[in-house]
């Protein structure tokens, strides 16, 4: 690859490495990194526990279930990656954030800086951490019982968008939700044409480049 290409660095917080660690590993993510596009790092939030039981988790005030995390080992964590990174991006997926759009990993793609992304665990986190985040985000209006699947949604929706990561150059830009709306991409097929019975619109056979546009243009739903 060319020597031009600027590394961006991506480490992930997470009591859970292992959940995250394959899927960053494999096909276009895993390619991005063999090619020097970017690299992915994992601090184990657990190192930070207090205690010989390292506790990184404890009972809310004013009482509730569950158990949020505590704020000295987020704050280790994160005052550790940005040691490493100092002008890194600190985000933290949580419903009290934006909703995450395209036009965010666009942007993340665009600025090509580092990223440290947190993953919460049980019933959230101490308010306090929030201080030392610079973005929050929301990936949609349900509960995940961890933080990992949003860090991987975002980290991939960010790296593909990485000059160098997908094959053709207008890969990125003919796709839903380029312009943040309801804009949803045109049915596509291939090969065969006929598949038990059920054919190929004619339309795109006859390779007239203007009738396949306004079809595709037409087959694309808001």
């Amino acid at each position: 690859m060319s020597g031009t290409i600027t590394e961006m660095k991506i480490q992930i917080i997470t009591l859970f490495p292992e959940v995250v660690q394959p899927y960053l590993h494999a096909s276009m993510l895993w390619k991005a990194q063999d090619r020097g596009i970017v690299s992915y790092q994992f601090i184990n939030l657990r190192d930070f526990g207090l205690g010989p039981r390292k506790q990184v988790d404890d009972t809310p005030y004013g009482g509730g279930d569950g158990m949020l995390l505590k704020p000295e080992p987020l704050v280790a964590a994160i005052e550790l990656a940005k040691s490493k990174s100092p002008d890194a991006l600190v985000l933290l997926p949580t419903p009290r954030g934006d909703i995450y759009k395209q036009s965010e990993a666009k942007k993340l793609a665009a600025d090509n800086r580092d990223l440290i992304i947190i993953c919460p665990r049980y019933e959230g986190y101490d308010e306090r951490i929030t201080t030392w985040v610079d973005k929050r985000y929301c990936i949609g209006k349900y509960v995940l019982t961890g933080g990992e699947l949003p860090a991987m949604i975002i980290i991939d929706s960010v790296v593909r968008l990485l000059p160098g990561v997908l094959g053709g150059e207008t890969s990125a830009d003919i796709e839903s939700f380029q312009d943040d709306d309801e804009t949803v991409e045109y049915p596509q097929y291939t090969r065969p044409e006929d598949f038990r019975g059920m054919k190929v619109p004619d339309v795109l056979l006859n390779g007239h480049h203007g009738e396949i546009a306004t079809w595709r243009q037409a087959h694309s739903k808001r």
